[in-house]
């Protein structure tokens, strides 16, 4: 438990992803929001105007209420904020902006971003908390070659997320060789704008999201990949992967087959996913759950709708675990998983990596 709450700042407060920040930020016992950012167009207005329209509409597609505890709160400039006075700026921007603004914050302060700008640099950690966290020592090697006192650390594109979960544990105790993946992705995946045309996805799946695929397999290989000579040495197998669109609000499911490299059990691959983070899990983080794989031997799930929330949406559900070849020992298996896009994809899984760097004093109270 923090004896000092942590002082944070939200850039893009006004939009879905920054909305879905402040949602969970108002009631966590670490952190206290005191800074909210947005495009110049925003700046000045308070909270509620800036998400308002001109009939008095609400803009509010976060889950729960509106917090009324910052209605009155003045939306800054983003390129005005002075991110000195804060201890960490979780950004929900588009990359375009991010590429300007998050090095001007990460001089002074640690920035936790949803946006995919630096992911693919070689000094940027893309850390899922109690998968990759020995990735944060990389920070040090950011600080040393952008003249940060802060840092820039990026969550993964949300299709990776619940994939790179279930990957990282096989890839390190049994090796991979290739992983074919199908994603069936929620619409609150592609946000509010430009969005998802409704007449588009229902009745129908859209066979093909622009660049998604790319990043699947970069970020999956990062995620699981090893530091060496001060930047991340990707893994080496392959990533195969076919992104759709399909009428679901949240949630991403994914169908995944996979060779090993070395043969396996049922039992042992249980094993390993359930024992996954453990040590951290042990930790009592506000925003984690009590395991970070939930697997289940009912043929008919995980299905999106009943398992998404699992774990508060922060665990990746998995099933349909079987061998290709039917053997009890192989090198082939596929299965099924469930991950929540908007929960451990966005907002609460950059919460609970910042618990995690809080804990370990990445992120400190000034």
């Amino acid at each position: 438990m923090q004896e000092k709450k942590i002082k944070v700042g939200v850039v893009g407060a006004t939009g879905l992803a920054g909305q879905q920040f402040v949602s969970d930020l108002v009631k966590h016992p670490w952190f206290d929001i005191k800074a909210l950012a947005a495009s110049e167009r925003s700046a000045g207005k308070t909270y509620k105007e800036s998400i308002s329209s001109d009939a008095g509409q609400v803009g509010w597609y976060a889950p729960g209420p509106f917090p009324d505890v910052l209605a009155e709160t003045v939306v800054q400039d983003a390129r005005k904020l002075d991110a000195s006075v804060l201890d960490v700026v979780f950004t929900a921007i588009d990359s375009g902006p991010s590429k300007e603004l998050e090095p001007l914050y990460a001089k002074t302060t640690p920035v936790i971003s949803t946006a995919s700008a630096f992911r693919y640099e070689d000094d940027v950690p893309v850390i899922i908390p109690g998968v990759n966290s020995e990735h944060a020592e990389l920070f040090k090697v950011q600080q040393k070659n952008r003249g940060f006192k802060g840092f820039i650390t990026p969550n993964p594109n949300c299709t990776v997320v619940g994939l790179a979960i279930s990957l990282a544990p096989l890839e390190s105790h049994f090796g991979i060789d290739h992983a074919h993946v199908v994603s069936m992705q929620a619409v609150s995946g592609a946000g509010r704008s430009p969005g998802v045309i409704a007449l588009d996805v229902v009745d129908n799946i859209i066979p093909y999201i622009p660049n998604e695929e790319e990043k699947v397999s970069k970020e999956a290989l990062k995620i699981c990949g090893k530091i060496k000579d001060n930047k991340i040495e990707p893994s080496s197998f392959k990533v195969i992967p076919t992104c759709t669109r399909v009428g679901v609000l949240e949630g991403h499911t994914e169908v995944v087959h996979i060779e090993l490299k070395q043969e396996a059990t049922y039992s042992e691959i249980s094993k390993i996913w359930g024992s996954l983070g453990a040590e951290f899990l042990e930790k009592g983080y506000p925003s984690a759950p009590k395991r970070l794989i939930s697997l289940t031997e009912d043929p008919f799930r995980p299905q999106v709708r009943l398992d998404r929330d699992c774990g508060d949406g922060m665990s990746t559900v998995i099933g349909r675990l079987r061998s290709v070849d039917g053997k009890t020992s192989s090198k082939h298996w596929q299965y099924m998983l469930v991950s929540h896009n908007t929960k451990m994809g966005a907002s609460k899984g950059c919460l609970l990596l910042a618990e995690h760097l809080v804990h370990e004093g990445w992120i400190s109270s000034k």
